[in-house]
């Protein structure tokens, strides 16, 4: 699709733009720090990287603002709904976009799905509510059905009455972190840190083989954790804390000035997480002999440890309301990824269709929900987080293959914002996300690939038939 063609549709969608750049950064705050900060650091300290579990979060961190440096350059140029999606199309063409929305519907949904069963839990641990409906053992996780549909209302009514909510817990789930930092400080044992990368060893018990990285199965290496492929496995797994900024660029057609604000929001947003993360990684490293970190609140267990329990409360204070903040952003997100694949002909057209009043895309904010509420209710899918890194890391890929492509096919347009050292350091990006992908285990591939064959399916029996690009005349007709 000509980006011609995608600028123009953006100014003729509907979305209201009610969105700043401080708005942008709160909506990034919101959805990246979460499930990362409060759990991921301290279970792969645990299980795969001791201390440097701190040096995964540089790792990862780096990574993450390699892709954002692509995504502020296509953001800047390109500020229409759809992210990823709608820079594949204008770039590398349909079959391309098709994949990477799928991916990034996998990744939201089923984020948001671990997210919310993540948010039932510490609400049942905070607030003593039955485990039967609120626990990971629950028939049915109630807890997780009921804050899906609350926020659904909330991300339906409108973008701007989001942005509020979200900024709002924004602002207390970083006061957290920054008393988690301060306190923390007063109970560092720096014997804690030593050894900073504990030796390699082999993987205890009997090993699974579907559960070994993929570069190890490779390269005939025995399965194992702790040293710096322990580390580079864990900066794999706690990519998953970084995932979401991208949710960013769909809000291009809902954004001011998003020329501006688009990059401010990227950069800003991340920058600010990357530091919290680091600092909370050091501190609960510190504060922990890595072997006794406690798996299902890390950061709560710490304190507990050292007798401060209102610490302890008041982080899972925090989770809740981070947690919570990480929900609305990707259900907001989940909208526009499918009002862009719809306003393409890619899904069916009902589904970019903006409600009069709210200015949002409800019907594929509202079907969306269903899914995620779905899988949240009824399926433990924890073991599933390494989907939502795997998802994420393959669209960065194609986010990092799309600005060299598009200078050379474009190389008039305005670009705002330039992703420096193009086209090596766009090249380093996808390399590097590739990388980090093969640290990811096998059963994860694998789960990948079936969600992979099955979008083709559907592609090639509906997508591509239907497609605006292919048939450009249902177009005029659709708008």
């Amino acid at each position: 699709m000509p980006v011609e063609d995608v600028l123009t549709r953006g100014a003729r969608s509907g979305l209201i733009r009610r969105l700043t750049g401080r708005d942008l950064v709160g909506f990034g705050i919101g959805i990246i720090i979460g499930t990362g900060v409060f759990t991921l650091a301290g279970i792969e300290a645990k299980e795969h990287a001791g201390p440097a579990v701190v040096l995964s979060f540089v790792v990862g961190g780096v990574v993450a603002a390699l892709a954002a440096l692509c995504y502020a350059e296509l953001a800047s140029a390109v500020p229409t709904a759809g992210s990823a999606y709608t820079y594949a199309y204008a770039t590398l063409g349909e079959l391309f976009a098709w994949i990477i929305g799928w991916d990034l519907l996998l990744e939201f949904a089923l984020g948001a799905a671990v997210v919310s069963r993540s948010w039932s839990g510490y609400v049942a641990n905070l607030l003593g509510l039955p485990e039967a409906w609120f626990g990971e053992d629950a028939t049915v996780n109630v807890g997780a059905i009921l804050i899906i549909a609350v926020l659904t209302v909330v991300a339906v009514a409108g973008i701007r009455e989001s942005s509020w909510v979200t900024n709002a817990l924004v602002v207390v789930k970083v006061a957290v972190c920054v008393l988690v930092i301060v306190a923390g400080l007063f109970f560092v044992n720096g014997a804690n840190l030593d050894p900073f990368i504990p030796p390699a060893q082999p993987a205890a018990g009997t090993a699974n083989p579907l559960e070994q990285p993929l570069v190890q199965a490779v390269l005939g290496m025995e399965q194992s954790v702790y040293g710096i492929g322990g580390m580079l496995t864990a900066a794999a797994v706690v990519f998953f804390a970084y995932t979401g900024f991208e949710a960013l660029a769909n809000l291009g057609e809902e954004t001011k000035r998003p020329r501006r604000d688009l990059p401010v929001g990227l950069l800003g947003s991340l920058i600010v997480c990357t530091l919290l993360y680091v600092a909370v990684a050091i501190v609960l490293s510190a504060m922990v002999d890595y072997r006794q970190i406690d798996e299902g609140a890390p950061l709560a267990a710490a304190f507990q440890a050292v007798g401060q329990p209102w610490v302890a409360a008041l982080i899972a204070l925090g989770a809740v309301t981070g947690l919570t903040s990480v929900m609305m952003v990707e259900l907001v997100t989940i909208g526009r990824i499918g009002f862009a694949m719809s306003r393409d002909g890619l899904l069916p057209p009902k589904l970019s269709q903006v409600h009069p009043k709210w200015g949002t895309p409800h019907r594929m904010t509202i079907g969306g929900a269903v899914v995620i509420m779905l899988l949240a209710g009824f399926i433990p899918i924890s073991e599933l987080a390494d989907m939502v890194s795997i998802g994420a890391l393959s669209g960065f890929v194609i986010v990092a293959i799309a600005v060299p492509v598009l200078r050379r096919t474009k190389p008039d347009l305005a670009r705002p914002f330039k992703m420096p050292l193009s086209p090596w350091l766009p090249i380093i990006t996808a390399l590097a996300c590739l990388y980090l992908m093969s640290n990811l285990d096998i059963i994860t591939w694998l789960r990948f690939g079936a969600w992979l064959l099955v979008g083709l399916a559907i592609y090639f029996l509906y997508g591509h038939r239907h497609a605006k690009l292919a048939n450009p005349a249902t177009d005029t007709a659709h708008d």
